[in-house]
């Protein structure tokens, strides 16, 4: 017996576009099925990727939903989609466009110094006919506030061109060279247009709506935006090697994720794309966790993008902390605390996958591990720059500090367990990491005092975690009172905890390659085994697969090592990107979508592979 169609497109079958302030996701149909303006972080006015009811945005060829390709404009986070209808061919141009900055954006405040470029608040969609002719349609059906309102829509200036949807609180414009009609909550248009002819539709929630003034201004702005993201990417130290394309593709999405007014980068741009097939396992991603921090200066600094990663830092060095010195686990994009998680009960889910999630109820545990995710951060952007700010010692004093203070303390672990507290290896290592990273720090400071006090803790940690975090068959446990595995163990090896060469290094990713994965793709931890609070199955973690590509080079399994990689590359969406997990069984992606941790371990892996290479033509 099959199973039924689902009206929702597979998460991997979604393309993603990217101003760096806010991010839409647009289904193969040509709907844009999730925007939320004007940030990343702000509810949804198209939500249906939530919900079918919840908002949606189409402008295509009428009555024809499959397209006959999709592709970026190389280099760019533009979508090109070509199209076959039984009268002709269409092609559409889909862009969140940026343009030269002019002045203070008063939208969305910046807090970091103004860049030459600037997110313009608008998405631009230009549709040209390639032959015969085509009859398209526009169907633009806001929800604001997650679904709750249906637009209410009204003509501008008695103009059949322009139209604003209001809701919420919220109002954007909607503007075309095709006659809009209001029908209810949507707004409809649809011409037939023929070869060499060309049509535009843009929503602009700008100041004053700024908005095309014709079709000629609109592909002149998507123009200027594939020059943008060219631009950029130009910047970016990719080598040459087969590993290139994927390169690029990551790092535009890394770019993608970054909230240009602060600096910082959402883990993901999605919230409630479900971990479990119609389970609970539903988290709000929209937020910059602070274990991401080293992973994302490591990936910026192989890519030579100091800029970005200084902009990082300093969004890093803004965050108020908490009282006894330390960093939250997370915060919102703008620098705020408090995430408090409520849930959308009314919305569907993605494929009944309940509840829909608001906000993220793990900020406020304890995770030993931020204070070594910062300060790697710290010293790897210090080593780089070869200076060490004045406004980040204070930060790095704090964050050592803290350590020092929880370091022997059980954690709810880097994969925010909503069981009870355990002493997890992975926060262990990362409480090593923070101290051996400070004390580093101290000697670039030239304070040989705390250089000692920080390095004889690191040392008294590696011993806690040598003495208890190992079973007896030699590999690194889950938390001191189980023998369980888990993936985060296998930060050791991409820390330097212990050198590759270590027996104990070579089991424990032995071990998790073996017994940890499902058709050679890697589990967080089996859940059966693991208090985690939570009910269901889940499927293996790409962000863990790419961890064992690194730890199999470090301990010189070279083969393996690129084998797995190339079974990675291989199952990454039909435009490269990644969500959260891979459900093996079923062969297709699950969670929040796109993932910047997936996009930012592929980094890590793919360069130490490349390194590799190149040091073995260098002893050739």
């Amino acid at each position: 017996m099959s199973l039924p169609a689902s009206p929702f497109p597979p998460i991997a079958d979604y393309a993603f576009l990217s101003n760096c302030h806010t991010g839409a996701l647009i289904a193969p149909d040509g709907s844009v099925d999730w925007l939320c303006v004007p940030a990343f972080d702000s509810p949804s006015a198209f939500g249906n990727l939530l919900d079918r009811g919840a908002g949606s945005f189409r402008f295509g060829p009428y009555g024809i939903n499959v397209p006959t390709q999709r592709t970026y404009v190389p280099g760019t986070n533009v979508l090109t989609t070509t199209w076959h209808t039984p009268s002709g061919w269409l092609v559409v141009h889909d862009a969140l466009t940026v343009g030269p900055s002019n002045g203070a954006d008063h939208v969305t405040p910046h807090t970091r110094p103004p860049a030459d470029d600037d997110a313009e608040h608008v998405l631009v969609r230009l549709v040209e006919c390639l032959e015969g002719s085509v009859e398209v349609e526009l169907v633009c059906e806001p929800a604001f506030d997650y679904g709750r309102e249906p637009a209410t829509w009204s003509l501008v200036d008695d103009d059949r061109h322009a139209a604003d949807a209001t809701g919420a609180g919220q109002t954007f414009r909607l503007s075309s060279d095709l006659s809009i009609g209001i029908e209810g909550s949507s707004a409809r248009a649809r011409h037939t247009i023929s070869k060499g002819q060309k049509a535009f539709c843009a929503l602009s929630w700008a100041e004053e709506f700024a908005s095309p003034a014709d079709v000629d201004d609109a592909a002149e702005r998507i123009a200027r935006t594939v020059d943008f993201w060219r631009r950029w990417l130009s910047r970016a130290r990719i080598p040459d090697h087969a590993l290139r394309h994927p390169l690029e593709r990551s790092a535009l999405t890394i770019k993608g994720l970054t909230y240009m007014p602060t600096g910082a980068t959402v883990a993901a741009l999605t919230t409630s794309l479900p971990e479990t097939p119609g389970g609970e396992r539903n988290w709000d991603y929209r937020y910059t966790w602070m274990r991401d921090t080293t992973f994302t200066l490591q990936a910026l600094h192989f890519l030579n993008l100091d800029w970005e990663a200084d902009e990082f830092m300093q969004f890093v060095a803004d965050l108020e902390p908490n009282e006894d010195g330390g960093l939250q686990i997370m915060y919102g994009i703008d620098g705020r605390r408090d995430l408090t998680e409520t849930t959308r009960d009314e919305l569907s889910g993605y494929e009944g996958a309940k509840p829909v999630r608001l906000g993220n109820g793990a900020y406020d545990q304890r995770q030993n591990d931020v204070y070594g995710a910062v300060l790697d951060s710290l010293l790897l952007h210090t080593r780089r720059s070869e200076h060490l700010p004045r406004r980040l010692w204070p930060l790095v004093k704090s964050q050592a500090e803290g350590a020092l203070a929880s370091w022997r303390e059980p954690d709810q672990g880097i994969w925010e367990a909503r069981g009870a507290p355990q002493h997890y290896v992975s926060s262990k290592l990362m409480g090593w990491v923070a101290l051996d990273r400070a004390a580093k720090l101290a000697a670039i400071r030239d304070d040989p005092e705390l250089e000692k006090t920080w390095a004889d803790a690191a040392e008294e940690i590696r011993a806690d975690i040598l003495e208890h975090g190992v079973s007896k068959r030699g590999v690194f446990r889950q938390h001191y009172d189980t023998d369980a595995l888990d993936a985060s163990t296998l930060l050791s090896a991409i820390f330097g905890f212990l050198p590759g060469t270590d027996e104990r290094m070579k089991n424990t990713v032995d071990a998790i390659g073996s017994e940890l994965t499902e058709h050679g793709f890697v589990l967080r931890y089996v859940t059966g085994e693991t208090d985690d609070g939570l009910s269901g199955k889940e499927g293996t973690f790409l962000i863990c697969s790419f961890w064992l590509v690194s730890a199999l080079s470090i301990v010189g399994e070279r083969q393996q090592a690129t084998d797995l990689l190339e079974r990675l590359l291989r199952i990454a969406s039909p435009l490269g990107l990644y969500a959260e997990e891979f459900e093996v069984d079923r062969a297709r992606h699950l969670g929040n979508f796109p993932q910047a941790f997936s996009h930012l371990a592929l980094i890590e892996a793919a360069a130490r592979i490349i390194l590799a290479d190149r040091l073995d033509e260098l002893s050739l």
